[in-house]
């Protein structure tokens, strides 16, 4: 879970995939960078495009529509991909497009609708906002061997 501020805000940095907007808490975003071939690892996810170096250090990149399934990203110079850092481990976050940052109430939070799914929860609140709706993931979920109880 993300935390608020002093005031109750949280800062969050949405994106789109798919049609779709998601967010994330900005306290976990490192960079953003255009989309950069991957190199293929065997035996991994679907999910996972492969690796790329990051000044010095290999780094997964998933395809988070693919990772959220919604399909798979045919990846152009218009994609980017979000790093992000939870702890020790670093991903980057293949995306469509980044959209916007900016700041919410906490209490504008709402959990998800039941829904009947198995398996990993990435979604752990809906954020309506200016008319939209937003998903908030949870970073710590989508990455490989992930737990739902990280931000």
């Amino acid at each position: 879970m993300a935390e608020a501020l002093d005031n109750g805000q949280i800062e969050m940095i949405s994106f789109e995939i798919g049609g779709q907007e998601f967010c994330i808490d900005i306290s976990v975003v490192r960079e953003i960078r255009g989309w950069t071939p991957a190199t293929a690892m065997p035996q991994t996810p679907g999910y996972i495009r492969g690796v790329i170096n990051l000044r010095g250090a290999v780094m997964p990149v998933l395809d988070l529509r693919n990772r959220l399934g919604l399909g798979r990203t045919e990846p152009s110079s218009r994609h980017v991909i979000v790093v992000v850092q939870l702890d020790s481990r670093m991903v980057g976050l293949l995306v469509d497009a980044v959209q916007e940052t900016f700041m919410v109430d906490a209490a504008l939070l709402q959990p998800p609708p039941p829904m009947d799914t198995a398996g990993e929860l990435f979604v752990d609140a809906i954020i309506p906002l200016e008319g939209r709706m937003l998903s908030r993931l949870v970073v710590g979920a989508l990455m490989p061997g992930g737990s739902a109880l990280a931000a």
